[in-house]
């Protein structure tokens, strides 16, 4: 009896730090997310590689972000997932980032959609920034148009721009209109 109550005890003293130590399992806390959601940010704009014609999204669930979009060149898909992993409390990034096919008709649409959207005067104010804010994702001749713009005319003239540039299949206006 005497031994099946000290070996209880020295099971129980083995068991107290792993309980005392578990990390609690109701959420993290919101201003953990939301630092964790800056630094992403911040990471993937300081990218050497990433340019008008990526596109890259992500989801910071807790501790786990998720990072989506496509990139035309796979080191930049690498690139992001090391420096979200080295992030201070991430502790899982899942990439489903696609990498875009090289395609020497889309590289050649992807110069003539730059031109024929940022280098129209009406247009030319969202080239002034060092990340551009409309995203020009060419896929197989398909464009999408990401990002934001000023107000629903630019939002219209940025597809109508695409849609006038030869060798284009589609435009998918996935724009959005931010208000000041």
């Amino acid at each position: 009896m005497r031994r099946n109550l000290v070996s209880s005890l020295f099971v129980l003293g083995l068991a107290t730090p792993i309980v005392l130590f578990a990390r609690p399992q109701q959420g993290i806390p919101a201003r953990a997310e939301e630092r964790i959601q800056r630094e992403v940010r911040h990471e993937i704009l300081m990218l050497p590689y990433y340019n008008v014609f990526d596109n890259i999204t992500y989801k910071v669930e807790g501790y786990n972000v998720t990072l989506m979009g496509q990139v035309t060149q796979p080191v930049l898909k690498k690139d992001v997932e090391n420096v979200v992993k080295r992030i201070e409390g991430v502790e899982k990034v899942n990439n489903q980032i696609e990498v875009l096919p090289t395609s020497g008709m889309d590289a050649q649409l992807r110069r003539k959609l730059y031109r024929a959207i940022y280098g129209y005067d009406a247009l030319e104010r969202y080239a002034m920034p060092v990340v551009k804010p409309i995203r020009i994702i060419v896929k197989n001749g398909n464009v999408t148009l990401e990002g934001v713009v000023d107000n629903e005319m630019d939002k219209n003239l940025a597809n109508v721009r695409a849609n006038g540039v030869s060798g284009v299949f589609s435009v998918t206006n996935n724009l959005k209109v931010v208000k000041p």
